[in-house]
């Protein structure tokens, strides 16, 4: 059994141990492990580092054991780490080959550079556990506000002390123009908690929309328990925010709750925010409704929306569009974060001339193409009618439902239609070729000749051109049904028109899905593998017929012997 070999004062080195483990708030078994690892360290600098050396120190006396392992052979040949069995009976009876066994080391005095090494030792041991200690109280705090003391502002980043670790609230992440001053309180949201090869990160914010949200809720009580949500927030930091709430219990005002009496609650979120204007909105489901408030205190006479695109069409009377965009666009760019939709802002004048030129457009076209009178034309479009495909291919009775149609007239513009249709199938069938692009392409799937005309226009001519391309590249993204415009408050939903330049695909404007596109993709490509497969038998057929000519050369040589 090892004996006890004492390198320093057994009340001193607990004492130490207590102090830093009280110092630093970790466990004081990582400070005495930190300790037997340093022991350990100085003992091979001392005996030799091929030893196999051990350290123990007990946490309730102070008592340290130092000893080396050694292995039990035959016939030793690291003298280092084996022993003879003769030898290794003077130090433990009954000790047998192949058995492990300890040899007992005399005590050791820590010199000066050991001293220094053992002390290194320690401070990184205790060092990664403090971090480590740091890292799991702060990893689970994402989304809490912290209150901290500004340690100091290095490159504008500002570095505050958050009592047991230091957290960082970057550039980018303050309120601009905020004063900052060393040892002021502050207090930011924990946006994250990093942990990288010099510890842990924490980083804070007080830009972030959620820390508005989370001021809101220590002011509102009726926020905190529930009662009102804050469904959106937007904010231009240290100029304005919006919020959009809403109240579960319908005798409670939501803008009046976070409001509070004389404004006191706003007020408090307010200062804390240095002065940035707050717009408490009403949430809807209704998006037309919620972007209304949205655009507040401007004035809204109609909105358009296009789910589809994401994007929200606003009309508003020529007195309230700089309200509504608000300076340096601020009021229109708040409301489009608020509501999740781009939002472009027109005047009611601007609205109706673009409504005036596309009926003329559309009604000049069904005009042409259907060969009817100007009337009819203008009565085909007031009822929603945007393309020929429409015509051609909507329910009969719906056609003959309009007012003043009938049966027959409505099948006679049926027919026009298509007969058009065919016209400019044929028309693009012809620039299509003298595009260059290969018949091979019309028989691809999903593709139309409009659509060939648009490729051999992009360059794309063969089937490899089309293989060589990603679905993203051919499509751009979704667009799998018609869009159509649905009013807000006034006005019956119109049909919307597909806008290519929105689109980022070759073909793109042509509202292919997903789906479409990759089977599209696959066709093209699929000669290439059949390619494969042709090669492949052929090298197959040159094997066998080589294989049977050497046989027979074989058989010919026999028979000549």
């Amino acid at each position: 059994m090892a004996t006890t070999a004492v390198s320093a004062n057994k009340a001193e080195l607990l004492a130490i141990a207590n102090s830093v483990a009280s110092e630093k708030m970790i466990d004081k078994a990582i400070v005495i492990e930190a300790m037997e690892e340093a022991i350990q360290k100085s003992a091979r600098n001392r005996y030799g580092a091929e030893n196999d050396i051990r350290a123990k120190l007990d946490p309730q006396t102070g008592d340290l054991r130092l000893w080396r392992v050694v292995e039990v052979v035959e016939e030793v040949e690291d003298y280092f780490k084996q022993v003879s069995v003769e030898q290794a009976q003077k130090l433990q009876d009954g000790a047998k080959v192949g058995d492990f066994i300890v040899d007992p080391l005399p005590p050791v005095d820590l010199g000066r550079i050991d001293a220094q090494s053992a002390k290194q030792v320690i401070f990184q041991k205790v060092r990664d556990a403090e971090r480590e200690r740091q890292y799991e109280e702060f990893k689970d705090r994402a989304g809490e506000i912290i209150t901290g003391v500004i340690k100091s502002v290095e490159f504008g980043h500002v570095i505050v002390n958050l009592g047991r670790a230091d957290g960082v609230i970057r550039r980018d992440q303050q309120i601009p123009r905020e004063p900052i001053r060393n040892g002021e309180r502050i207090r930011a949201l924990i946006t994250k908690v990093e942990r990288n090869n010099r510890g842990q990160q924490i980083f804070l914010s007080r830009a972030h929309p959620d820390f508005m949200r989370k001021l809101f809720a220590q002011e509102v009580p009726e926020i905190y328990d529930g009662i009102i949500e804050i469904k959106a927030a937007a904010r231009d930091p240290g100029s304005r925010a919006k919020i959009g709430v809403i109240s579960r219990d319908s005798s409670i005002d939501p803008v009046g709750a976070c409001v509070g009496m004389k404004g006191s609650r706003v007020q408090a979120v307010v200062q804390e925010l240095q002065g940035e204007k707050i717009d408490i909105i009403p949430w809807s489901e209704d998006t037309a409704t919620f972007v209304v408030n949205a655009l507040q205190p401007a004035k809204v006479a109609r909105v358009v929306l296009d789910e589809e695109e994401g994007r929200i069409e606003v009309v508003v009377p020529d007195d309230q569009l700089s309200l509504a965009i608000g300076r340096r666009g601020q009021n229109v760019r708040l409301a489009s974060q608020l509501t999740g939709h781009q939002i472009d802002i027109m005047t009611e004048e601007e609205a109706s001339e673009r409504r005036s030129r596309e009926f003329s457009e559309r009604s000049k076209m069904f005009e042409e193409e259907l060969d009817v009178d100007e009337t009819l034309s203008q009565l085909l479009v007031a009822e929603g009618f945007q393309e020929l495909e429409e015509v051609a291919y909507v329910e009969l009775s719906e056609l003959a439902s309009i007012e003043g149609f009938d049966e027959e007239l409505a099948e006679e513009l049926q027919n026009r239609a298509t007969e058009a249709l065919e016209r400019q199938e044929e028309a693009h069938r012809t620039e299509r070729r003298e595009l260059g692009v290969e018949d091979d392409l019309a028989e691809l799937p999903h593709l139309t000749e409009a659509m060939l005309v648009t490729l051999g226009k992009a360059g794309i001519r063969t089937l490899d051109d089309l293989a060589d391309l990603a679905t993203d590249e051919l499509i751009a993204k979704k667009a799998e049904a018609p869009r159509r415009r649905a009013s807000a408050a006034d006005g019956p939903p119109q049909r919307r028109p597909q806008r290519a330049e929105d689109k980022g695909g070759v073909l793109g404007a042509f509202g292919l899905t997903e789906e479409q596109g990759n089977e599209i993709i696959m066709a093209a490509r699929a000669h290439w593998f059949e390619d494969e497969e042709t090669a492949a038998d052929a090298a197959g057929l040159d094997a066998d017929s080589a294989s049977a000519a050497d046989t027979q050369e074989a058989a010919d040589a026999d028979s000549t012997q």
